[in-house]
């Protein structure tokens, strides 16, 4: 499995800033949380990846 493969899987993701100054990327799907703390640098290279991937994705419809 990788990231092309499709699966039924529902999760929420919740996007927000901390009290201790990092950004955190919460999923939660089945009864298994997974939060994720990312220094603000790090957040904003992660949101620089998710427009390439958006922009490629674009490209291939």
């Amino acid at each position: 499995m990788g990231i092309d493969t499709e699966r039924d899987v529902e999760a929420n993701l919740q996007i927000g800033p901390t009290s201790t100054g990092m950004v955190r990327i919460f999923i939660e799907s089945e009864g298994v949380e997974i939060p994720m703390d990312f220094e603000p640098e790090e957040a904003e290279e992660i949101a620089e990846e998710i427009r390439a991937a958006a922009q490629a994705a674009r490209a291939l419809r």
